[in-house]
């Protein structure tokens, strides 16, 4: 019986520790832009695309000034 008394009491600990958590990065301000992520995916492949371009770029480079 003593068991269930320290899992409820460490789960109350953990419980609290997470609320903390959780009241800090809602004043730390991590929560206000809810536009930017739901845009950003729509722009990931055009940024994907550009960086495999420069290093297919850097790669016919390095090649011809090895050659």
């Amino acid at each position: 019986m003593e068991v269930v008394y320290i899992t409820i009491g460490v789960s109350i600990i953990v419980a609290v520790l997470f609320f903390i958590a959780f009241i800090k990065s809602v004043k730390s301000g991590q929560y206000e832009d809810t536009y930017t992520p739901s845009v950003r995916m729509l722009f990931d492949d055009e940024l994907v695309t550009e960086k495999e371009g420069k290093k297919e770029k850097e790669k016919k480079f390095k090649n011809k000034s090895t050659k």
